[in-house]
């Protein structure tokens, strides 16, 4: 259900929620490699991001990516929102361009609680929440 692009999205901020903040900055480089992105993917999605106000970011010299207290509030599904769109969420498991409630795909019916349920679970999470997860070692991300 998540794109690529979500998925890298997802690590690259997470790396910043554990590793940035408004006294220190992360650079690019120093993202894509631990999170393993091609560095020039992940600076286009970071900018996208920042451009949304998800994260932050400085030029410059002493600049680069971070979150900020506000950054940290954002659900998981904002981030998802920002990269793929509502739609992607809401896509038809096949596909199906005229797939909806009143036209329902096979796979439909199936498919729309699991979804509900996750989308709900993505609204309720912030970054703060998995950020703590992350720094207590109640789950992992290559730091």
């Amino acid at each position: 259900m998540l794109s690529k692009s979500s998925k890298y999205a997802l690590k690259a901020v997470l790396f910043l929620a554990v590793n940035s903040n408004e006294e220190k900055k992360v650079m690019v480089k120093h993202i894509a490699k631990p999170i393993n992105v091609p560095q020039a993917y992940i600076a286009k999605l970071l900018q996208s991001l920042s451009k949304q106000n998800i994260i932050s970011s400085v030029k410059g010299p002493n600049g680069g990516f971070y979150l900020n207290d506000a950054n940290k509030k954002q659900t998981i599904l904002d981030i998802i929102y920002a990269i793929d769109g509502e739609q992607r969420l809401n896509s038809c498991l096949l596909s199906l361009k005229n797939c909806n409630s009143e036209n329902p795909c096979p796979l439909h019916e199936l498919a729309n609680s699991s979804r509900s349920e996750l989308i709900h679970s993505f609204k309720n999470q912030t970054i703060k929440d998995l950020s703590l997860e992350i720094i207590s070692g109640k789950s992992v991300l290559p730091l």
